[in-house]
């Protein structure tokens, strides 16, 4: 059951084009678990390298911890390459850089 549906936010997150981002809490809406934000996290936390893992953030448009401690510096960059902006408080504006498209 999990690996299935890990796999199913995995097939979301290879969707999330490049300068955008989604939340924990879409992923688990979209999947009919609107309570379902940590199990996407446990999901993310086994993502496969070549999926755009970076492009998930917080409900709050923040990077949370996955377990080392220069994935958030990694995170950060990976996003700041792809122009996304964080505000000094290491915010995302969702509204502007946020994907509805799942």
């Amino acid at each position: 059951m999990a690996s299935e549906v890990f796999e199913r936010v995995y097939e979301i997150v290879a969707k999330v084009p490049p300068g955008r981002v989604v939340t924990y809490g879409q992923i688990a809406r979209r999947l009919g678990m609107p309570r379902g934000g940590r199990a996407v996290g446990w999901a993310m936390r086994r993502c496969p390298s070549f999926l755009p893992w970076h492009r998930v953030v917080s409900t709050q448009g923040t990077i949370s911890a996955r377990g080392h401690p220069l994935a958030a510096s990694l995170q950060e960059a990976l996003l700041a390459d792809e122009g996304i902006v964080f505000d000094p408080s290491g915010h995302i504006d969702l509204e502007v850089v946020g994907w509805d498209g799942i």
